[in-house]
């Protein structure tokens, strides 16, 4: 038994081995800014940082200068359930 071929099934192979790959190559596009911790600074020098795989989070209320901050710490499901601000 003899193989061979011919251009147009070498053709037709390659593009159909590229089109796989190029359908395969696509990552999801429900994550793409990465990282685990988000952090937020607003106009009032309110300070968040956010552990975005299990939900806590610590608050800085009042940054003026670096170092001299009381930071609040909580856990964001545990806030939200009970409707109630978070405490040192």
């Amino acid at each position: 038994m003899k193989i061979t071929l011919d251009t147009k099934s070498l053709l037709l192979g390659f593009l159909g081995a590229g089109l796989m790959f190029t359908a395969i190559s696509f990552k999801n596009g429900q994550d793409q800014t990465g990282g685990r911790y988000r952090t937020e600074v607003n106009a009032n020098n309110l300070v968040v940082i956010l552990d975005t795989e299990t939900g806590n989070y610590i608050i800085a209320p009042n940054l003026v200068e670096a170092g001299k901050a009381t930071w609040f710490k909580g856990e964001f499901n545990k806030t939200f359930n009970k409707a109630v601000d978070n405490q040192r």
